[in-house]
């Protein structure tokens, strides 16, 4: 029989506007894998793509959220390039201002005992989402212009090296999760790009990212092609909401198996967050994840290559949710892992 292996962890918002609490909760209920929380309720520069555009060529935050100044752009298009081709980390450091949560948590981890830990999580928005989410000054979205679509890719690589270089000190291995849910409507009429440039995008981004003591994540909250993940080989995870999608993923099980095969990682997001009523159990919700996994070794993939380690999520982020909501949700989450330890 598989000794199975459960590790939680979340993806990334909550809903408190200081991270005390957020931490708090992240060390107690996800300790295998804990992560720096985002707080966009705090300010709207921790909002998700905010959050990662700082010292970004011709990208503003102002008071109302991000824009777009096309002023000096050839400019700023120079010297961005200039501080990637050096190498600057330091100069693509997620600064507190951006990302209260990163930093506290970076200090919390100082005092912590992480013996529990196997690894530490850090995000960054994918380049999708990013380019999508930004129009230029004619009202257009950075996804259309490929110049800008480009240095956003190199530009996110910066911003997730940069948490690599500063998480190492805990030695711990580090996972990347690059969040797109932009991605969740690839596919219908109002996605400009085609299924080779969302791979091109992913490989250039993720194989930037990678290294030995590194694994790449990708979280898509929505329904997706998810062979869009499983092709790109410096993936080794695939965080998708098992709550309101699992048939949907189950359809794509021959690019599973493939992932499978080549050590890939599925995160379960088994707990919902937007469709919480309070009514969910552990033991509900560990039935629910057996049937998909059970679903997925009738198609040939082996027992131990899925439950050896199992990683467990809330669906989607906290940030938009109460409060009380959000603990509610991640006190879940540890007791759903307790049961599927016991009774798988």
């Amino acid at each position: 029989m598989v000794k199975i292996k459960v590790l939680t962890t979340g993806l990334g918002s909550f809903p408190y506007k200081e991270p005390q609490k957020a931490l708090e909760l992240i060390l107690k209920y996800t300790p295998s894998v804990p992560f720096w929380p985002q707080l966009p309720k705090r300010d709207v520069r921790e909002r998700m793509v905010a959050q990662f555009s700082e010292h970004f060529p011709c990208i503003k935050v102002g008071r109302d959220g991000i824009f777009f100044s096309g002023e000096g752009k050839e400019r700023e298009l120079e010297l961005f390039y200039e501080r990637i081709i050096a190498n600057d980390l330091d100069y693509f450091a997620i600064s507190a201002d951006y990302a209260l949560g990163l930093q506290k948590f970076y200090q919390k981890l100082e005092d912590t005992n992480l013996k529990d830990a196997e690894f530490i999580k850090c995000q960054i928005t994918g380049p999708f989402t990013f380019a999508a989410s930004i129009n230029d000054e004619k009202g257009v979205a950075l996804l259309h212009d490929s110049v800008f679509r480009q240095a956003i890719i190199k530009g996110l690589t910066m911003k997730a090296l940069w948490q690599i270089k500063l998480f190492r000190k805990f030695n711990k291995k580090i996972i990347i999760f690059v969040d797109e849910p932009y991605l969740g409507c690839f596919g219908s009429a109002y996605t400009p790009i085609n299924k080779e440039e969302v791979l091109r995008g992913l490989r250039e981004l993720t194989q930037g990212i990678k290294s030995a003591d590194t694994l790449i994540g990708v979280h898509c909250c929505g329904n997706t092609d998810w062979s869009l993940f499983t092709d790109v080989t410096s993936i080794d995870v695939i965080s998708f909401d098992a709550s309101s999608f699992l048939e949907k993923f189950l359809i794509y099980a021959e690019d599973i198996k493939k992932f499978i095969e080549r050590r890939g990682i599925v995160c379960w997001g088994i707990v919902p967050t937007q469709e919480f009523s309070g009514k969910e159990t552990p033991v509900l919700l560990s039935h629910k994840l057996r049937e998909g996994i059970a679903a997925l070794t009738k198609k040939g993939i082996a027992p131990e290559a899925l439950l050896g380690k199992i990683f467990i999520s809330p669906a989607c982020g906290l940030g938009a949710l109460d409060e009380a909501k959000a603990e509610k949700i991640l006190r879940l989450l540890a007791d759903t892992a307790v049961n599927l330890e016991k009774n798988t």
